[in-house]
């Protein structure tokens, strides 16, 4: 692998805890979309693990989909497609198929409020009738969380007052407006959270 490609520690970290709750949630065969990509470090590891999983990661950032693509050429893995170019508050997505899955890591509380809001949209505009959405990262319950979480919110809205951990029955209850309904919790290391919802059955 080319030694300067962009690396995140943290990704290195939870791609393992994270692929234990996709090998339990995602179809033996499908497509998954990925939304804010990054490194590309996930979705190459997951692809590699999962080889039936057709992978479509995403990236709004020019330089880092640069980089992204780089690592998916050097990975060799043909169940990986290169990445698009898609901002999740777009009213139109490029994607042509409907998702199995749609996996969304540690976006929602580094960007505002509204951007959540559209990845439930566009969740329910994309998902199969069996797919799933499954988000993960930090969350508040009922103002709560453990000392080290509250110093992170707390330094994220320093950086920027729009950003910041969500209240987890506020994203549920939102996606529930998108006929979304939450189906489980999995507690995650370093006091992360795996939310998976499904399509509310009609």
């Amino acid at each position: 692998m080319t030694p300067d490609l962009p690396f995140s520690p943290a990704a290195e970290r939870n791609k393992d805890p994270i692929l234990e709750v996709l090998e339990a949630e995602l179809p033996a065969r499908g497509f998954a979309l990925e939304i804010a990509s990054g490194t590309g470090q996930h979705v190459c590891h997951f692809a590699q693990a999962l080889r039936g999983i057709r992978w479509q990661p995403t990236e709004p950032d020019d330089h880092t989909r640069e980089a992204m693509s780089q690592r998916i050429r050097e990975s060799g893995l043909a169940n990986v497609a290169a990445p698009l170019s898609l901002d999740v508050n777009a009213a139109e997505w490029p994607v042509r198929e409907l998702c199995d899955a749609i996996l969304c890591i540690n976006m929602v509380h580094i960007s505002p409020w509204p951007a959540t809001l559209a990845l439930l949209r566009g969740a329910q505009r994309h998902l199969s009738p069996t797919g799933k959405l499954i988000l993960y990262g930090p969350y508040l319950e009922n103002g709560v969380a453990a000392p080290s979480n509250l110093e992170f919110d707390a330094s994220l809205k320093r950086r920027n007052p729009e950003w910041g951990l969500r209240e987890l029955e506020d994203v549920t209850r939102m996606a529930i407006s998108q006929s979304l309904v939450r189906t489980r919790i999995v507690h995650m290391p370093a006091n992360n959270l795996s939310l998976v919802f499904a399509r509310i059955p009609r």
